[in-house]
This record gives C-alpha cells, sequence and structure tokens, in this order.
C-alpha cells in the first residue's frame, strides 16, 4: 500500500522506536495499526510502546509489533493520574538518548510533544496543533479525521506504509474455548457492552436490554462486559430481562479481568455496543461487531467495513437539554454541562436486524 498523505522518507540506522500513545482502550486500538506499519517498515528495530498500564495487559502476548512496554508517568495532557506511575525523573532517567526513532500518536501536541522531545530522540515524527511546538516531521492535527488515518499519517512522515486498517490483537482458539467454558456456553453468543467514557455516547440500557432479551428468546447465550463504571446499567439490563432467561445471560461486568477480556469478546458470535474500547477490541480480535454511534463519532472512530460491522447512527446537531451546538469538538470546543444520551434515537429492532443478519452469515 502506498503511504498516507505527503509521507516522508525511511530514517537510516534505526534500532529502537518509541511509540507514545496513552488514554483508553479505544485509544490503543487506533494506534495498533501504525504500530504495525512501522514493525514492518523496520524489521530490525524494536518498538517499545509508551502508555497506561492497560497497554500491556491487553497486547503482551497478543501483538509481535511491541517488544516492550514503558508505563507512562504522571504528566499533564499527557497521563492525568496514576498512584503507581514512575516519577517523570526515573522515566527520563531510563529512556532519555535510547530511542533513534520517537513517534507521537498522542492527541495534538500540546503537551505529548514536548514530553516526546524529552526523550532526546535522534527522529521525531507527530501531529501539531497550531499552538503546539512542532517535532522533526509533523503533520496539522485536525479533529475530524479517523483515529486509524491519523496514526497511519503520523507514521507515514516516517516512510511506514499502512499493512492494515483495523487493529489486530490474536486470541488462539483454545483461548476462546476456554472463555466459552467458563462461561457454560453451548450455543452462540453475543456481547453486549452498555458504557461509554462520555456518557453522551451511551445507548440507555433500556434498549440493550431490549437486544439482550430478544436474543435470549431465541436461545442464544449473552454476556455483559465492562468495568466498574457499567455496573448500574449492566445491573439494569438484569433486572429487565425475565427470570426464566437468566440462566444463559452472564453478567461479568465489574469482574471481568480486563487481560481475559480479548478471549471473551473472541468467543462471542457478535458484539454489541456503543462507540467504546471493549467495542474497538472487538474488531481486532475478530468479532463482528453492531455499534450504536453520534455521527460525528463515526467519522473519528467507526469500523472500516460492513461485512462483519455495522453501525447505527444518532444525528444529533445540538444538546436537547440547552440547544448548544455538538458538532463543534475537540479540545476548544464549548462543552455544556449536560449528559444526555446523544444516540436514543436508534431503535433496538435496528440493532436487532443487523445482530439477526451477522449471526446468519458468519
Amino acid at each position: 500500500m502506498q503511504l498516507i498523505g505527503n509521507g516522508g522518507e525511511r530514517f537510516e540506522d534505526v534500532r529502537e522506536i518509541a511509540v507514545l500513545r496513552g488514554g483508553g482502550l479505544g485509544d490503543l486500538m487506533f494506534a495498533v495499526p501504525a504500530i504495525e506499519a512501522l514493525a514492518a517498515a523496520y524489521p530490525d528495530a524494536a518498538i517499545t510502546l509508551l502508555g497506561s498500564p492497560m497497554a500491556e495487559t491487553v497486547l503482551r502476548g497478543r501483538t509481535a509489533a511491541v517488544q516492550t512496554f514503558e508505563e507512562l508517568p504522571v504528566s499533564p495532557g499527557v497521563r492525568d493520574a496514576g498512584d503507581d506511575a514512575p516519577s517523570v525523573e526515573d522515566f527520563f532517567g531510563r529512556l532519555h538518548g535510547r530511542f533513534d526513532l520517537a513517534v507521537q500518536l498522542h492527541g495534538g501536541g500540546r503537551n505529548s510533544n514536548p514530553f516526546l522531545l524529552r526523550l532526546g530522540a535522534r527522529h521525531t515524527v507527530g501531529t501539531a496543533t497550531e499552538d503546539a511546538e512542532v517535532l522533526e516531521r509533523w503533520v496539522r492535527y485536525v479533529y475530524y479525521q479517523h483515529e486509524v488515518l491519523r496514526a497511519l499519517e503520523v507514521v507515514s512522515l516516517a516512510g511506514a506504509a499502512p499493512v492494515t486498517l483495523d487493529p489486530r490483537v490474536h486470541v488462539t482458539d483454545d483461548e476462546r474455548s476456554a472463555a466459552r467454558e467458563r462461561l457454560g456456553v453451548d450455543g452462540r453468543l453475543v456481547a453486549i457492552h452498555p458504557g461509554a467514557t462520555d456518557p453522551r455516547r451511551r445507548w440507555s440500557p433500556d434498549r440493550f436490554a431490549a437486544v439482550a432479551r430478544a436474543r435470549l428468546e431465541a436461545g442464544d447465550h449473552v454476556v455483559l462486559v465492562g468495568d466498574a463504571t457499567d455496573v448500574p446499567a449492566s445491573s439494569a439490563i438484569v433486572g429487565a430481562v425475565p427470570e426464566a432467561l437468566r440462566s444463559r445471560l452472564h453478567d461479568r461486568t465489574g469482574s471481568l479481568p480486563l487481560g481475559e477480556l480479548p478471549a471473551v469478546l473472541a468467543a462471542a458470535d457478535v458484539m454489541v455496543g456503543d462507540d467504546s474500547g471493549p467495542r474497538h477490541l472487538a474488531v481486532a480480535v475478530g468479532t463482528p461487531t453492531v455499534g450504536v454511534f453520534w455521527f460525528g463519532n463515526v467519522v473519528n472512530a467507526g469500523p472500516v467495513d460492513r461485512g462483519r460491522h455495522r453501525v447505527h447512527l444518532s444525528y444529533v446537531t445540538r444538546c436537547p437539554v440547552c440547544g448548544i451546538d455538538v458538532t463543534q469538538v475537540g479540545w476548544t470546543a464549548e462543552r455544556c454541562e449536560h449528559d444526555p444520551s446523544y444516540v436514543d434515537e436508534v431503535q433496538p429492532d435496528a440493532v436487532l436486524a443487523d445482530v439477526a443478519d451477522l449471526l446468519a452469515t458468519t
């Protein structure tokens, strides 16, 4: 494949590459195709991912592209919290001067570019907003761009061409089988994640409950996944399911270790979710998905194909509470204090139709 954007020549004598990508699970998934592109362009180089502890938990042993993981220190705009995080002094004391190439895939660069430059790498590439310090090679950060393509455009500055547009996280057949056995699944399995970091991206629990109930009535198993913040939504879903159907409803919200999530999602025949990290991880492990999206988020985070992945769009352009324009997004956009769902206009019947279609064709 050709380079994305203007691209650039490969750097000479690159043996150590650092990739900066903090943030959540979805952010990590968006960076994986770019990391794979770097690994293909620089096959003799070792890649170190600078990220949150979650990155190593999810990717260790599941990708050949990353050899080393380094936990980020707490630093404004790079990592905002972490009780056991390394100190800034320790982090740069160990890593300064180690890398031949440092790659910034973490936002617009206001905070991440100065952070990256402290590594003292021979070469640097990344994005930059109009007010950000620039790197050796850089591309303008414009909010509305698919995050995978944004990251691929960055690594193209270092001469790395795409090898995939979807993130890839490896799960073995034995892991899939073991996950189904632990859940007690003896038929088709639908995974549901009823959460999102931004509450405005969350489809309401009653709508997820309608999907769960319909699939349980069809004889499928349903597994609910998510972290502790998703427990109220999952509890509401469980409460809306008739007692007679609950033996095939497996609620693992808040109790499933993150390291086991890839296998559980890979064990599912279809995954239903909001625009959230677990849905992006489901794409990476090869599970078909049905996603509920606010239309603006599809630009940045929607799946690429429609044979395996379906999207349902809500076209809300103004806050349902105060009427403010919500199409102006990004770091500098005005944000009202209201958190209504922007996606509840999506109806369960439409989602269920795509679930049924994917189950019939996979």
